[in-house]
Parts: C-alpha cells; sequence; structure tokens
C-alpha cells in the first residue's frame, strides 16, 4: 500500500458533563423519559445494566409506536437507534469501567492514545461481538483456516456462494498467474483463489478496516506474497489486463428507504455500468468474468430486474459464458423473523468473457 490506511472506529465521547446515572437502584420508566427527552444516561455498576435498559427500551417502544408495516418498522428502528445510543458506558485504561463486564481487546487496539473515553452502548456491544470473532475466528468451509474479521469487515454468516465457485474452480482450466478481486471485504475469495493454485491475487475495497485487517492477519506469510491490496474502489491502481476478475458486489438495490446505507448489502445505480465498462479494459481477450450473486432482490420485490441480465442483453461488452444456480438453505425455525421467501432464493455465479 503506498499510503497509510485509517481505521473507521467509533467517535469517543470524551466528556461525561449532564449525563443521567443509571443503575438497577433507579427507575427504569424515568430514566427511558430522560432519554426521550434527549439526556444521555451512564450505566453504571454492572454491564448488564445496560442490557437491562435497552430491554426495557425496546419494550416501552413496541408498547407505544406500531411495528408492523415496512414503514412502521422503520420508523421504530429510526426512534430505537437514536434514543438507544444516548446511553453510555465508561471505559478507563482500556478497561469497561463496570463489574461483570467483558473484555474488549478492540479498545487497545482502535484507540492507542486514547484510554479513557465514553461509547455508547450499542457500539461497545458490537465491539464485544466482533472481538470474539476476531480472536476465537471463524470456520469458513471452503478454507483450510478460520478468518479473523476485523471490525467492521462484513464477513458471510451463509456460504452456499462460496460453495458454489469453489466448486466452478475446481473444474477452471485457464490461466492462474493472476487474478482480481474486487471488493475484497475478508480475503475468502482471494484465498480460495490461492488455495486453487492462483500466483497472485489483486484486491481491491472502499472499507479501510478490510485493507488493514487483511495486512495484519496476513503478516509475512505466505498469503501476503500471493494477495496484494488496494485501498480503492472498484480496479484502483491495477491497470494491467488479467485472465481472470471476480466481483461479489452487494446483492440489493439501495432504495430511498435505505438509511445508514452498508455499502456490503446495498448498491447504487451506477455501480455495474462503472463496474462493466472498467473490467472490459483490464480482462484478457481470453479470460473470464465471474460475478456473484442473488435472485434475492427480485424475489423480495426490491428490483424487477438483475443487473447483470441488463449488461448482457443491452451492455454490448460482454457475453454469457454459463450461470450457475445454487439453493440457498432455508431459515431457522427460531428466528422471529418471515423467512419465507429463503425457498426461492438461489445463490448465482455468472460467467461472462468478451463479446
Amino acid at each position: 500500500m503506498d499510503i497509510e490506511v485509517k481505521v473507521n472506529k467509533p467517535n469517543p465521547i470524551l466528556s461525561k458533563e449532564k449525563v443521567v446515572i443509571y443503575n438497577r437502584n433507579v427507575d427504569v420508566k424515568s430514566t427511558i423519559k430522560a432519554l426521550e427527552t434527549g439526556n444521555n444516561v451512564l450505566i453504571t455498576e454492572f454491564y448488564n445494566n445496560g442490557s437491562i435498559l435497552i430491554k426495557e427500551l425496546q419494550q416501552h417502544l413496541s408498547e407505544k409506536l406500531p411495528n408492523k408495516s415496512f414503514k412502521e418498522q422503520r420508523e421504530f428502528r429510526l426512534v430505537y437507534h437514536k434514543l438507544s445510543n444516548l446511553i453510555l458506558i465508561e471505559i478507563e485504561n482500556h478497561q469497561l469501567l463496570v463489574k461483570k463486564s467483558p473484555n474488549i481487546g478492540w479498545f487497545e487496539k482502535l484507540y492507542p492514545d486514547t484510554k479513557d473515553l465514553l461509547l455508547t452502548y450499542p457500539q461497545v456491544q458490537g465491539l464485544n461481538s466482533s472481538w470474539q470473532w476476531y480472536k476465537n475466528g471463524i470456520t469458513i468451509p471452503v478454507l483450510r483456516n478460520k478468518i479473523h474479521p476485523y471490525y467492521g469487515v462484513y464477513f458471510p454468516t451463509r456460504f452456499e456462494h462460496l460453495e458454489l465457485f469453489d466448486n466452478w474452480l475446481k473444474r477452471y482450466s485457464g490461466p492462474k498467474k493472476t487474478a482480481i478481486d474486487v471488493g475484497i471485504g475478508s480475503g475468502i475469495l482471494a484465498m480460495q483463489l490461492v488455495k486453487h493454485g492462483f500466483q497472485k491475487v489483486l484486491g481491491t475495497d472502499t472499507n479501510s478496516n478490510a485493507i488493514v485487517g487483511l495486512k495484519e492477519s496476513m503478516g509475512t506469510t505466505k498469503l501476503s506474497r500471493k494477495i496484494e491490496l488496494d485501498f480503492a474502489s472498484l480496479f484502483g491502481k491495477w491497470n494491467q489486463p488479467t485472465e481472470l476478475i471476480i466481483f461479489n458486489p452487494p446483492w440489493l438495490p439501495e432504495t430511498r428507504n435505505s438509511e445508514n446505507l452498508d455499502e456490503a448489502i446495498y448498491y447504487n445505480k451506477s455501480l455495474f455500468n462503472n463496474f462493466f465498462e472498467a473490467a472490459k479494459e483490464r480482462l484478457l481477450p481470453d479470460g473470464k468474468l465471474v460475478l456473484i450473486f442473488s435472485n434475492l432482490a427480485q424475489i423480495i420485490g426490491l428490483s424487477k430486474e438483475n443487473p447483470i441480465e441488463q449488461e448482457i442483453a443491452n451492455g454490448g461488452r460482454f457475453q454469457l459464458e454459463r450461470c450457475f444456480t445454487k439453493n440457498v438453505k432455508k431459515g431457522s425455525e427460531k428466528t422471529k423473523r418471515d423467512l419465507n421467501w429463503r425457498n426461492k432464493e438461489e445463490v448465482e455465479l455468472w460467467v461472462l468473457t468478451h463479446k
């Protein structure tokens, strides 16, 4: 990497002036009223007091706000997000200043020069979950070793698309000198490419944490000599044509209702056209362009059209060699969410070549 890449992290709060104290001896209803009037609430005594207040807040809002239609659910989430992020917890010398609290190594890694600070309770919950994944690692069926995702980096919890890609790589008989992985994320696709014999994988990402995390996890291992990184959109500095381009784009189009847009999940209107235009210049004449996608947007009604099909039909740049699909496993019966659409969901692997 040519420039220093800064990590994205929650902004610390450095002052605890004008906060309402909450512990188990304080009336929870009056505390929620304090939140609704815009006051910060500081969790004291026990870490779990934050969870208790969060649960009471959710119950209070569910009784106060309708939460059935999409519009109502969105309004509920907005109000909950606003109020829950007024709940603070104190960190002193990189440790939570309450009893029976988890040890979260991110405090020291992300805030090396700030030992004492305040964060919101939901932020700390997220940091705690992320630390467990990072520390313990996550088993990915298509890889030999666990991955240790860095804070703020998306990683898959379902693996059908990775299995589809792995099966395709087993049958791939083209050259394996270089490949470009656009949006490398937690690095799984790049590691699959290395596993199947590619000499060099060039990866980009617009999430700085993905670049920092992969650089740290690879260290000076053989993998670090096989995978090169660039903090950039689309192809970044990789201008040399290659025999294989891999792209696992977001699967849902952004909508006017997409608050706090997550670029790992939602794509904007220009993404695919910009990608195909740039890919045309970077794919060797006999090279292959592989996109990993899903019909999710169609079956939940967010889009009537598949952007890859649109490119094949109207783009004039690429033609279809083959499309492979794989059914997605049914959702857990334990979840309260309606996941009946999972019965119709398929992941897709599109192989395109120059026209």
